[in-house]
């Protein structure tokens, strides 16, 4: 017959390696450390993300399980910073590999078409003299296997105008529930 401490132990692992794997391959918390995603995220928010939707990557490989979907227009996805890969970013995914984007007059443009359905209601895009990749009436083609982002608050976000392309490999999931504070808890849009 098994001691209690034992079983108490056994327990405890199968807990710690069924976290482990929750947090690998299927949802993580994360934190919100700036107001780069104003209005829709907040500092401190702490949310969600779906870490099987795009493929979950396998630990000390190369190796991403199938997906269930490629990345959309407008998902806010969470990233691992191509400028140092110990960082995390939260991002809204504007531009797909292929197309081509530019911000002029406030407003997007894929393939030179404006789009018409805000990603964000009420929303202007904000060039800055110092962006390099989203000057005014400054057309930029995404390269394959890599995407464009921006933070929804556009005046105040490092995001792709200034340090260029997501890599596809890049991405850990999707953005899907507030969880706290209580009073946000909503899922994400």
């Amino acid at each position: 017959m098994k001691s209690v401490v034992r079983e108490w132990v056994e327990s405890l692992i199968v807990a710690l390696i069924l976290a482990l794997f929750i947090r690998q391959f299927i949802v993580q918390a994360f934190k919100i450390p700036t107001g780069s995603m104003r209005t829709t995220l907040l500092e401190g928010d702490r949310i969600l993300v779906n870490k099987f939707i795009y493929g979950a990557k396998i630990p000390f490989t190369d190796l991403v399980l199938p997906a269930l979907r490629e990345p959309k227009r407008g998902d806010v996805i969470v990233f691992i910073y191509p400028q140092d890969r110990k960082k995390d970013f939260i991002k809204r995914l504007i531009a797909l590999p292929g197309e081509t984007v530019e911000i002029k007059n406030g407003g997007i443009y894929i393939n030179e078409v404006f789009n018409k359905e805000p990603l964000i209601s009420n929303h202007y895009y904000y060039n800055r003299p110092e962006s390099a990749y989203g000057r005014e009436g400054q057309a930029i083609k995404v390269p394959e296997d890599f995407y464009y982002v921006l933070g929804d608050n556009s005046s105040s976000s490092q995001d792709s105008r200034y340090w260029g392309f997501v890599p596809q490999k890049n991405l850990l999931g999707k953005a899907m529930l507030i969880y706290w504070p209580i009073n946000r808890m909503r899922i994400i849009r």
